[in-house]
This record gives C-alpha cells, sequence and structure tokens, in this order.
C-alpha cells in the first residue's frame, strides 16, 4: 500500500520537471523554411516558405551597420546572398547559425585593400552580458533574443539561402 503514495509522488515529480522548459532546444513541425530575408534598413527578419511569410523578427546588426561588410572589424553585416551552413548549439550567444561569409567576391574585395574580409558571421541570440540598450552591437551578426534563436535555430535548416538587403 506504501508503494501506491511513493509511485504517485515520483510521477508528480518528473511531471513538474518537464513543465520547467528549460531545454534551447525546440521542435518545430510547420512548413519548410525555404529562404531568410534580411531588410538591414528595417531592421526586420522574415523566414518564408516560398512567398509566404511564417514568421518574423526584430534585430540587431553590426555596430556600423550602413553599408555591406569589407573587412574584418568593421562592425558591418554582410548584403548579398549567402547560405546557412552550420549551426553552434554551445555558442557563447545563446544559440547560432552560421552564414557562408565570405565567397569569392567579399574575399576579393577584401583582399583589394590588402585586409581580410573577417568571417564567423551568424544569427545568433543575445544573453544577459549582451543586453543593453544598443540595438545594433554586434560585430557584424544579426541579433535576436533568446527566445527567438530557439525558434529559429529549430526551424531553418542548414542548406537555407538567406539574403541580406540593404
Amino acid at each position: 500500500m506504501r508503494v501506491i503514495p511513493v509511485l504517485a509522488a515520483l510521477l508528480l515529480a518528473f511531471a513538474l520537471a518537464g513543465c520547467g522548459g528549460g531545454s534551447k532546444f525546440r521542435t518545430y513541425n510547420g512548413p519548410e523554411v525555404t529562404h531568410v530575408v534580411v531588410n538591414k534598413a528595417d531592421r526586420r527578419m522574415y523566414l518564408l516558405h516560398h512567398t509566404k511569410v511564417l514568421r518574423d523578427f526584430d534585430i540587431g546588426l553590426g555596430f556600423a551597420p550602413a553599408g555591406h561588410k569589407q573587412v574584418e572589424g568593421d562592425g558591418r553585416t554582410p548584403e548579398g546572398t549567402y547560405t546557412i551552413d552550420r549551426r553552434n548549439p554551445n555558442s557563447r550567444f545563446h544559440l547560432s547559425i552560421g552564414l557562408d561569409y565570405p565567397n569569392e567576391r567579399d574575399k576579393a574585395m577584401a583582399e583589394a585593400l590588402g585586409k581580410s574580409p573577417g568571417g564567423d558571421i551568424f544569427i545568433h541570440g543575445r544573453p544577459k552580458p549582451y543586453r543593453s540598450n544598443l540595438r545594433d552591437w554586434t560585430w557584424g551578426c544579426i541579433a535576436v533574443t533568446d527566445r527567438e534563436i530557439e525558434d529559429i535555430y529549430a526551424m531553418v535548416r542548414d542548406g537555407t539561402p538567406i539574403t541580406i538587403n540593404p
């Protein structure tokens, strides 16, 4: 008879442990995201299924957002079409998905200036140490809230094209 209350208590404990959420890895079972579009001037990012907007987000950009990224450290976010090519579940920015920047054109442009084009351009979260009143604070990445990057990480697959407009 004592077994039933103990089992009930264990079941309740497991159920409550699951309610806390806490996992940054979400699942997504909706339509495929076929394209990501960023409009830098509007500070908006759109996840599209063909021409239909599935989700949209307010974003932050590099600390010097006007213009195309030319060299490492310029604080600009690239412009053009790239591909989502990697993901980092252990990012210091909560979660992140990477773009295949720099492409050959970007490399040639930087080389002509005698500089490095930089790299490691990501869409990522904004953990507490990076929360300030600054909207554009990254070194060229695209920033969203931690909760939003959890959804984006689940929805956007490697190989998805991303177009970044001025």
